[in-house]
């Protein structure tokens, strides 16, 4: 009996040797129950984000690589489902449809239609927004410190972008006539032309506008104010930005500066922006869904947010291409950007 009971208690810590060495290994080998317990960054769970943007451009582009880059920094495992409206705002309310019926645990909307879309179509989904303009006119929040039940963002309009872009022009192109073609039918381009009007009040420019309704009429817009003006003003409306190439070449042939909204539209052969990093917003958004994602957060707990710093650029290349007398105090002021490869080939 006592040597069946030995041999039994020797068993008995074999085992326990073993199990000891088997929970050695997967320390060794990977994350084990409580260290998934202490960083929910490495529970295993996998996020469906669905991904909706107005049109392919270079700014939004790196918008959306910024989302991705602060997700994939936090650990998070990420499925994306990206679709591309291609400027039609039907295919927009279908996509924001498809996501809301997939059931994705998050909303990436990139601009302002994309953003409308998708707050119309859900209500419970969480949406982070960038790439927006102005919030509270497009009516995606009440307020910049009061975001809605289930949106947020960071929008992409420094509050002195305009200002410092308007008084820029008066300052270097006095009692100029300024041209601006834009999109009456998108929110972030009214709210846009209604800050510049305020702000040329007190200059000595003047204002001229056409407006668009697609990409198609972009061009004769543009040839209809070449004669009459002495710059043109191109801000973040997408249908305009997606036909910038025409506005382009207008500004090249008759030798207008052309002023754009960001420096990713400079690349492409502009002269001159007060501009942000369209990259550092959208990895801001990102850091906002991560606290969403991981539940320590709620969109209305995360105040919208404005760009972090905005600077000169200036692309030296168009600014001979379009006339323009080169000031001595640009060396210093500004940051230059090179008309892209691409660009040039074309």
């Amino acid at each position: 009996m006592k040597k069946r009971l030995s041999f039994l208690m020797i068993a008995l810590v074999a085992v326990i040797a073993l199990v000891a060495c088997g929970d050695n290994k997967e320390t060794e080998e990977g994350t084990t129950d409580t260290d998934a317990n202490d960083d929910t960054t490495t529970s295993g769970e996998t996020y469906t984000v669905g991904a909706t943007q107005i049109v392919e451009h270079p700014s939004l582009d790196r918008a959306y690589e910024g989302f991705q880059a602060a997700l994939a920094d936090a650990g998070l495992d990420v499925e994306y489902n990206y679709q591309n409206a291609q400027a039609d705002q039907n295919n927009v309310k279908t996509i924001s449809d498809n996501f809301v019926a997939d059931d994705v645990d998050l909303i990436f909307a990139n601009s302002t239609p994309s953003a409308e879309g998708a707050l119309n179509a859900t209500k419970d989904i969480p949406i982070l927004f960038t790439s927006v303009t102005d919030a509270v006119s497009a009516k995606l929040v009440e307020a910049m410190d009061k975001p809605g039940d289930n949106i947020t963002g960071v929008v992409d309009l420094h509050p002195d972008s305009i200002k410092q872009t308007i008084e820029f022009i008066d300052e270097y192109f006095e009692g100029s006539e300024v041209g601006i073609v834009y999109n009456a039918g998108e929110a972030n381009s009214v709210a846009q032309i209604e800050a510049i009007l305020e702000v040329a009040e007190d200059t000595s420019l003047t204002i001229t506008e056409r407006t668009v309704a697609n990409t198609a009429e972009v061009q004769q817009a543009a040839m209809s104010l070449a004669g009459d003006v002495d710059v043109f003003f191109i801000f973040t409306d997408n249908t305009v930005v997606s036909a910038l190439e025409s506005v382009i070449s207008v500004a090249n042939e008759q030798q207008i500066p052309l002023f754009v909204g960001e420096p990713d539209s400079l690349a492409l052969g502009g002269f001159a922006t007060y501009g942000i990093d369209y990259y550092t917003i959208g990895y801001r958004t990102g850091e906002m869904a991560v606290e969403i994602l991981t539940g320590e957060k709620t969109p209305g707990e995360i105040n919208v947010e404005y760009p972090p710093s905005m600077q000169l650029f200036i692309n030296q290349e168009a600014a001979e291409l379009q006339g323009v007398e080169w000031n001595d105090a640009w060396d210093d002021e500004a940051e230059f950007i090179e008309t892209s490869d691409e660009e040039d080939e074309e």
